[in-house]
């Protein structure tokens, strides 16, 4: 379950970074879009990026963000990614996060998938 404090924030447009593990083990960070999704923390990616990869092979992942308007509260979520989101199905949700991010829903130019991120840990700093 996502804390209401979170939520708050993931429904607005932080800027937030992804840390996946790399197959040496080695820490990635992007940055990404972010929202919700019921009870998961989303995000959306191609699906052969290297964080879509990254989390194919191993679903744990950190995400640190700021609310848009105060880049000196962190926030620190830990958990895993529990599913992805494909098609149709997955477009719904890009062009919601899209829209409050940019105005308007993604270009279809490339694949988007959204993985669903279950978090274990969160934390508004």
């Amino acid at each position: 379950m996502i804390q209401p404090d979170v939520r708050s924030i993931l429904d607005g447009t932080p800027i937030a970074h992804i840390a996946t593990v790399l197959p040496d083990g080695a820490p990635h960070s992007v940055p990404v879009w972010v929202g919700t999704h019921g009870d998961h923390v989303v995000i959306l990616t191609g699906p052969h990026t290297r964080k879509a990869r990254n989390l194919r092979r191993d679903p744990r992942v950190a995400i640190s963000l700021t609310p848009a308007d105060n880049p000196f509260q962190p926030v620190l979520i830990r958990g895993r990614v529990v599913e992805w989101i494909e098609g149709d199905a997955a477009w719904e949700i890009v062009d919601r996060i899209a829209t409050k991010y940019v105005g308007g829903p993604y270009s279809r130019d490339e694949r988007r998938d959204i993985a669903l991120i279950e978090p274990d840990r969160q934390r508004v700093g």
